[in-house]
């Protein structure tokens, strides 16, 4: 009799620790996502515990809430709240992302450094895909000092910033955003790229700024190395660039489609047709294809190019005033039968 007594409570006990178990493993350890697919959460230095629980309900299951917002409240948490990008995948149960959080185990994004025009694009951009203050970072690239500190001016910093991919922590913070994207610059610049630039007798910014106005004159790169190739030849010659593009950018209207003679008189550092040589900076972050175009430019003898009559974006190229006037005119009439203006 004794021995069935004791083997019933072995049971009984044995039950009671299953469905405890089976409790836990449901609330704690079972899938916290509601979602197939991964979700992040992203926590900024403004949160609470509050508002963590609302970031992560839309994600998660009633169960697996139940049980992040358990061990939550039941721990130090509200005492040291990490800012980052988390992770939540599809089996990661409560305590995985309660870990993760708490401990500020945070996934890494890949951000894209895109090919914009402007610093405002590019700091706006920038507040949108990482934890920064886009006003602020704008004010600090704006800042005469502050760029000198990175090694440039207001007008060439934006050159330090090449368009590639790049693995980094949502949270990051300005300076030490800015200090990658030098070293980022650096690491772009090895010395097969330095030493062309050196045989052109070109710095890397001013390699970067004639990249600008080739990426704005063209987006076909294999035609790209032909345009900055006929560009290197009127400086080489002392003559004015006149080029389009730097017409938009000194009149900050990027919607133009058509350069008329009244626009050539706007007194800008940037206007290609009043000023030799180069502009004072790039007008805008040029693709890795169009630095690498100037890097590896073309060796002809053409002074003159005109968009061709077949809008295909690719050009006519002359060696001659006379003959660019003619491909001038072909593609002037061209526009005037669309009705472009």
């Amino acid at each position: 009799m004794k021995y069935f007594t004791s083997r019933k409570y072995a049971i009984g006990t044995g039950v009671c620790l299953l469905v405890i178990l089976g409790i836990v493993y449901y609330f704690f350890f079972s899938s916290l996502s509601a979602k197939e697919e991964t979700c992040y959460l992203y926590i900024d230095e403004d949160d609470t515990i509050d508002s963590v629980f609302t970031k992560v309900k839309p994600m998660a299951n009633d169960a697996g809430m139940t049980g992040f917002s358990t061990l939550i409240r039941h721990s130090s948490y509200d005492e040291h709240i990490r800012t980052g990008r988390y992770e939540i995948a599809p089996g990661d149960g409560a305590f995985t992302v309660f870990r993760r959080i708490k401990n500020g185990l945070q996934t890494p994004l890949n951000l894209t450094i895109p090919s914009v025009r402007t610093l405002d694009r590019l700091t706006g951009y920038l507040g949108n895909k990482l934890m920064l203050d886009s006003t602020e970072l704008y004010r600090t690239l704006t800042n005469q000092e502050e760029c000198r500190k990175l090694g440039y001016d207001t007008l060439t910093v934006i050159s330090m910033f090449i368009p590639n991919t790049y693995d980094m922590y949502w949270n990051i913070s300005q300076d030490k955003f800015l200090e990658r994207m030098k070293k980022e610059s650096e690491k772009f610049w090895n010395d097969e790229r330095l030493d062309k630039a050196e045989e052109m007798h070109f710095t890397p910014v001013q390699v970067i700024t004639l990249a600008s106005i080739v990426d704005e004159e063209t987006s076909n790169d294999e035609e790209k190395p032909m345009v900055a190739g006929m560009y290197v030849n009127r400086l080489n010659v002392n003559m004015p660039l006149q080029a389009d593009p730097t017409i938009k950018f000194a009149l900050k209207d990027f919607s133009l489609k058509r350069i008329y003679n009244n626009m050539l008189s706007v007194n800008s550092p940037y206007n290609t047709y009043k000023n030799i040589g180069l502009p004072p900076g790039p007008i805008r972050i040029p693709t890795v294809a169009g630095i690498d175009a100037v890097l590896d430019h073309v060796h002809h003898n053409y002074l003159y190019m005109c968009a061709k009559e077949d809008f295909s974006g690719t050009h006519n190229f002359a060696r001659t005033y006379q003959e660019h006037m003619i491909n001038a005119s072909k593609y002037a009439a061209a526009l005037n039968h669309r009705g472009i203006k």
